[in-house]
């Protein structure tokens, strides 16, 4: 029996909390995170502090090869690259035996350095600027409220922990309950006031290390993620108190006025974004067209080497040729299109520079026979973002002739690693100037959090809670379409919205299968979208919009550039024999989809064999707004080894099975 106590312990700590090698249960289980090769006498210095807060970091900035977070959209109707995500095929996506997102590791590391620090700090035994300690303290706060808005938006309900905990079954197996996300989501609140109190504005570190911008600024993202969650989720058993919650046994006395709710976040959302916004200006645009943006700050911004003099970022990442943190980012994005592109819906969702619909009357738009034809007379965004054949590839090079090296016809053909997926290519982090001696690699800096978040988190946090644009959001949604060379006017813009047009292309057109009626809110989050373009945020957008319960009903089928058009003529060798092939075309292997089916690419049409799961569209089912909870989580919480038995909770639809997937 004890034997079975024992090991039922040795499993709570490795699969519940996820103590991986940091510790190893009972004989290293009163151990600090790595013990192995840190003294006793450590935590006691401000270098300490220091030291021990940023190895926490852990931020999507880019890495490995490829787009790196510029990719980070791929699988929405953003962007598109040559596999497919299993949230959009129903059954596929499954529930797995062990790992997943239950798991305390990070949570635990930064619970340990304030169970160490805050003691300390109140006795005043730590050595050094106090300051500065203060700031390494709020850095702390902040990496806990980061971690555990990560286990909202995946999970929603979560335990809330705030220490570490001791070598006993009961107390492992309490400390998992689940509580409901609202709850959590004011609990990251709270985390990340006391981050604000305490971090400095500025460090010498500059923009590479967290300041109190970014503390504001990752509040008013996860108040208005919340807030909009509880709105458009509302009646539903994601949401705390809803019919078939299943966080009802575990959290029997739970009541929420949700409303109430609502507006208290929306209400939180808007005061730290307002903060933010008021106090970070946003970097110029000088509205080139694309050909060559290497003068243009707001292009750079987004593959500069060094970002610190960029007022809108607030964190960035730093790279290093000498350190070897190295990238490759710009070694496909300049040379090719590092296998994704994007979606015909977002570019035809970007208006003309004179605020109108592509399909309005008189909106001046020039078709799409042709990519740099997409481009003229359009958002700036549009045009600085998105590469069209002919523009300027380089600065620091010329070919063997000794003329600039410019875009050449999209690679829709190539191997999938490089492939031009859709024939619209991103441009969005591109550097014109990559010395040949860094080779493959690029040290180019990433951004992790910028102002103009802010600036979007207030104008739809107010329209919901206000159900108007006041003097506030006006002011910086003129801001934002100024520098995107857009007309100031939004009103134009609503007045010349056809939501039925719009939906063609857009999730965001959508919440709770209904399409918007609201054109002013519809046109807040068309903003969103075309500014954050390729950064990373959109799936987790339209999950809080409930923006995809349509395609339950509806497959939506990716598309791209027109490809049976002109640009067809592209494909042919100097005989006028084409290189694309359609399926089904006798003995030869597919590359592009079939003409009559539509004038444009369909890169999940091409293959059209039955094992292709993605062939009739990117299908839905609503339990895949939350991930599912691995089954070793449940058996190690469990009394009796049963599932059923466990002190936590599957997520809606879901089963308490591995290797199966959801159900509705």
């Amino acid at each position: 029996m004890k034997k079975s106590y024992i090991n039922k312990i040795q499993q709570l700590c490795v699969a519940v909390l996820a103590f991986s090698t940091l510790l190893s249960c009972n004989k290293y289980l009163d151990r600090a995170p790595l013990s192995d090769v840190t003294p006793s006498e450590y935590l006691n210095t401000e270098a300490d502090l220091a030291a021990y807060t940023i190895t926490r970091y852990n931020f999507p900035t880019h890495g490995g090869w490829g787009l790196g977070t510029f990719a980070n959209d791929n699988g929405t109707d953003n962007q598109v690259t040559s596999g497919y995500a299993t949230r959009w095929v129903p059954g596929e996506w499954r529930v797995g035996a062990t790992g997943g997102d239950w798991d305390f590791t990070n949570i635990r590391q930064v619970n340990y350095f304030l169970e160490s620090v805050l003691p300390k700090w109140k006795s005043n035994s730590i050595t050094g600027n106090k300051l500065n300690i203060e700031h390494y303290i709020g850095e702390a706060y902040f990496l806990r409220a980061y971690e555990y808005f990560n286990k909202v938006q995946a999970l929603g309900d979560f335990a809330i922990l705030k220490n570490t905990v001791k070598d006993n079954l009961e107390e492992l197996t309490a400390i998992s309950t689940r509580k409901p996300r609202n709850e959590v989501a004011r609990f990251i609140i709270a985390d990340l006031d006391s981050a604000a109190t305490l971090l400095s504005t500025t460090t010498a570190s500059g923009k590479t290390r967290i300041t109190k911008n970014a503390a504001l600024l990752l509040k008013s993202r996860v108040a208005l993620h919340e807030a909009t969650w509880l709105k458009y989720h509302k009646g539903t058993a994601l949401v705390p108190g809803g019919p078939g919650w299943p966080g009802a046994k575990s959290n029997p006395n739970f009541t929420m006025n949700i409303d109430q709710e609502i507006d208290y976040f929306l209400t939180q959302a808007m005061e730290s974004a307002q903060l933010v916004a008021d106090g970070v200006a946003l970097v110029n645009n000088t509205k080139d067209n694309g050909f060559n943006s290497s003068n243009n700050p707001y292009f750079k911004m987004f593959g500069d080497f060094d970002l610190n003099s960029y007022s809108e970022v607030l964190l960035w990442r730093q790279y290093s040729l000498p350190l070897n943190v190295t990238h490759t980012v710009n070694h496909y994005m300049n040379r090719n299109a590092g296998n994704s592109g994007y979606a015909k819906g977002l570019v035809e969702n970007f208006t003309m520079a004179n605020g109108l619909p592509i399909y309005a009357a008189n909106s001046g738009y020039k078709g799409d026979n042709l990519i740099s034809d997409v481009k003229i007379d359009r958002d700036n965004r549009l045009q600085i973002f998105m590469k069209a054949p002919g523009e300027l590839s380089y600065t620091d090079r010329k070919n063997t002739n000794g003329q600039d090296i410019v875009e050449g016809k999209p690679d829709i053909l190539g191997i999938a690693e490089t492939r031009y997926v859709t024939g619209y290519a991103l441009k969005k982090g591109f550097n014109y100037l990559i010395a040949q001696s860094e080779g493959a690699t690029s040290t180019t800096g990433s951004i992790v959090f910028r102002a103009v978040e802010a600036y979007l988190n207030y104008i739809e946090a107010s329209y919901l809670k206000n159900g108007s644009v006041n003097a506030k959001a006006q002011a910086y949604w003129t801001q934002i379409r100024e520098r995107a060379g857009v007309n100031t006017d939004y009103i134009n813009t609503v007045n010349n919205t056809d939501m039925n047009m719009e939906a063609k292309g857009d999730f965001g057109a959508y919440s709770a299968g209904q399409l918007l009626s609201d054109k002013v809110l519809y046109n807040i989050r068309r903003e969103r979208r075309l500014e954050l373009v390729a950064e990373g945020m959109r799936f987790a957008d339209l999950k809080r919009w409930r923006a995809l319960d349509q395609l339950t009903a509806k497959p939506y089928i990716v598309e791209g550039m027109k490809i049976w058009g002109p640009m067809q003529e592209w494909y042919k060798d100097e005989k006028g024999v084409s290189s694309l092939i359609q399926p089904n075309t006798s003995g030869k292997t597919a590359n592009v989809s079939l003409q009559s089916e539509s004038n444009y690419l369909r890169p999940y049409r091409i293959n059209l064999a039955a094992t292709n799961l993605v062939l009739d569209g990117y299908k839905w089912i609503s339990a895949h707004y939350l991930n599912p909870i691995a089954m070793s989580h449940f058996t190690i919480t469990s009394p009796d080894g049963s599932p059923e038995s466990s002190s936590i909770y599957q997520n809606p639809g879901w089963p308490l099975m591995a290797n199966q997937g959801a159900t509705n």
